[in-house]
């Protein structure tokens, strides 16, 4: 049973916008924090944005501020990433990612700036989607 569906992701060249979208299933939308994570070749995963689902706030990485923009619709239980400006050290498998049930903000702020995540520390996981952005 697939519980987090990423949309597909896509190619542009830099200064251009994507959105990605992923659909939750109802017990992973319940979690504490969902949100996305990426992986360039030959790089660690790394924390891009996190929203705490109960209030809708939002946290993102220092390298992303001001180009990505989260989102959510609960009717459809989907978190939408809206990224403008992309750059070439943007490409990278996305990873849609859901974790925690205890009400705890701090959680998904620190995951949003993590670095060398590993597929433990989240409880539930995406396929991934590619994202590339050309010079």
């Amino acid at each position: 049973q697939v519980r987090l569906l990423e949309s597909r992701g896509g190619s542009v060249q830099a200064g251009g916008s994507l959105r990605l979208s992923c659909a939750a299933s109802p017990s992973a939308y319940n979690k504490n924090c969902v949100g996305w994570f990426r992986q360039a070749p030959g790089k660690e995963r790394e924390g891009v944005a996190v929203i705490y689902i109960r209030d809708g706030s939002q946290f993102y990485a220092d390298s992303v501020k001001g180009r990505f923009t989260l989102s959510q619709d609960n009717a459809k239980r989907t978190v939408y990433l809206e990224m403008n400006s992309l750059e070439p050290e943007d490409t990278a498998m996305y990873y849609c990612a859901a974790d925690g049930v205890v009400h705890d903000p701090a959680r998904c702020k620190s995951l949003s700036n993590r670095r060398n995540i590993s597929i433990g520390t989240l409880d539930e996981w995406g396929q991934g989607t590619l994202v590339a952005v050309s010079s």
